[in-house]
């Protein structure tokens, strides 16, 4: 089977973010789209962080914007504006809230990794869960992961 992977029709790898992904613009989550998921797979994590907070140049803290676990495998997609819906559940992200949080970078072009893992199991966690906790409970269930990478900046002043 071909490697599992993690694509978008709101931007290609590497790329630019939208404008609406932003807390700029509309804050809405991105369309995101999974293939190649591996057989045994029981639930997909996504994880969006953005390791270059505050600034670029000299990073001190990699923030998390979005984590949902239990996501189901079959379902193929999240369509743009997904946020924190059901029928998966939300972690906490960098701001103690569930949901997406959108890239809001202060200084420099930022990378936001989006980073999807196949699991061998449903997480027994609750929604708002802290992603350390989703991180912890996945250990040892990985089958395969995907990754996407964004960059955004700031509006020109």
């Amino acid at each position: 089977m071909d490697q599992m992977r993690l694509e978008s029709d709101d931007f290609e790898p590497n790329a630019d973010l939208p404008w609406e992904t932003t807390q700029y613009g509309e804050n809405r989550s991105p369309h995101l789209r999974w293939r190649n998921v591996p057989e045994g797979t029981r639930s997909l994590v996504l994880i969006v962080t953005d390791p270059d907070a505050p600034d670029p140049a000299a990073p001190i803290r990699t923030n998390v914007h979005w984590t949902l676990f239990n996501l189901d495998p079959d379902r193929g997609e999240l369509l743009p504006g997904h946020g924190d819906e059901q029928p998966s559940a939300g972690a906490q992200n960098y701001t103690g809230e569930t949901g997406y949080l959108g890239p809001k970078s202060p200084k420099g072009k930022h990378r936001y990794f989006h980073r999807l893992y196949a699991l061998d199991c449903s997480l027994d966690l609750p929604h708002g869960a802290s992603t350390p906790e989703v991180e912890a409970a996945m250990a040892g269930h990985v089958l395969a992961e995907a990754e996407l990478m964004g960059i955004s900046e700031p509006p020109a002043r």
